[in-house]
């Protein structure tokens, strides 16, 4: 029997944009397991399949399309849109998950840094917003997800480009959600802090780039600084769903947030502090690499300790497809 049958109920549709892999692949595993279809959109064809892959070893029954495209795009992101509600029905949840993430000191970056983070972390929620919102409101229902940063409520040191991209995305999103107000729609605002997804392989690094992985890896790999995934996309999900306003998903986080909106004096003053602890961009390479090549240009005195810091953080890597 067809699983397409006028007299079977579908699935509720959620649509991923950046869900391929790290948090973006956790929140769809969550989903999926909760009886959702799935449209999964992102850049890598490979990678779309694989998540495919994963997705269905885990629920056989689950019904995903894939979409390979640049969340910069806003043609391409309305199209994925009208294609997944005509597959498999009308768009309920959207999360915009798809970022990137560039390390290092200003003076190594360039405004095509910039220009990609912009285009990803900002025009990325605005395009999927914007394509999904049509129909949710003529539906009078519908649930979108906007995931942001601590880095989108303080400047954090060497990742510019970051935090002016997640800064944009913060006040977009709670923008959106005072605008819809009394539509039915409701837009939530997700501020993570670092988590375990194994985002250190897929980083680039600018500047002195093995230094600045060995700050960088091990921060987004140690319990206490970084959360494990699997936990923050169920929160993520549960949150979205409940159409709240705000998820601060850490204490960390939480305590960054506050003491940056009460006292910014003491907020500069301690990143000032920070600035002077991180590598300078004398003597590194002019190009941008991967996480994968900056810790082979780490300093083989510092490769030993920096790769036991970020066991945990590799072992998220190979669950979350960061390969």
């Amino acid at each position: 029997m067809s699983a397409d049958r006028a007299d079977t109920p579908r699935p509720p549709v959620a649509l991923l944009v950046g869900g391929s892999r790290g948090l973006g692949l956790a929140m769809a595993r969550d989903l999926a397991g909760q009886g959702w279809a799935l449209a999964l959109a992102a850049r890598d064809p490979e990678q779309l399949r694989a998540a495919a892959d994963d997705l269905v070893g885990r629920r056989p029954s689950v019904r995903i399309e894939t979409f390979p495209l640049d969340v910069a795009d806003a043609e391409a992101v309305a199209a994925a849109v009208a294609a997944t509600e005509e597959r498999l029905g009308p768009v309920a949840l959207a999360i915009c998950v798809a970022g990137v993430i560039q390390v290092g000191p200003l003076e190594a970056l360039g405004r095509e840094h910039f220009r990609e983070a912009v285009d990803t972390m900002l025009w990325g929620p605005v395009n999927t917003a914007a394509a999904v919102l049509p129909g949710m409101r003529a539906r009078g229902h519908g649930r979108i997800g906007v995931i942001t940063s601590v880095g989108g409520l303080v400047a954090a040191p060497h990742l510019l480009p970051y935090s002016t991209a997640k800064f944009g995305a913060v006040g977009f999103a709670r923008g959106l959600r005072t605008e819809l107000t009394g539509t039915g729609v409701t837009v939530t605002t997700v501020v993570p802090g670092l988590m375990r997804t194994g985002s250190h392989r897929h980083a680039e690094f600018v500047g002195a780039q093995g230094e600045e992985f060995a700050w960088f890896a091990p921060a987004a790999s140690v319990p206490g600084l970084s959360m494990d995934a699997g936990r923050a996309a169920r929160r993520i999900v549960r949150a979205v769903r409940q159409g709240r306003a705000e998820l601060w998903l850490t204490p960390l986080t939480q305590l960054a947030g506050r003491v940056a909106g009460l006292s910014p004096r003491l907020t500069a003053a301690v990143l000032a502090l920070t600035v002077r602890l991180l590598p300078d961009a004398s003597g590194g390479h002019s190009d941008t690499v991967e996480g994968h090549e900056a810790r082979r240009r780490m300093p083989s005195r510092t490769r030993a300790l920096v790769d036991r810091l970020t066991t945990l953080g590799d072992r998220a890597s190979d669950r979350m497809l960061q390969r």
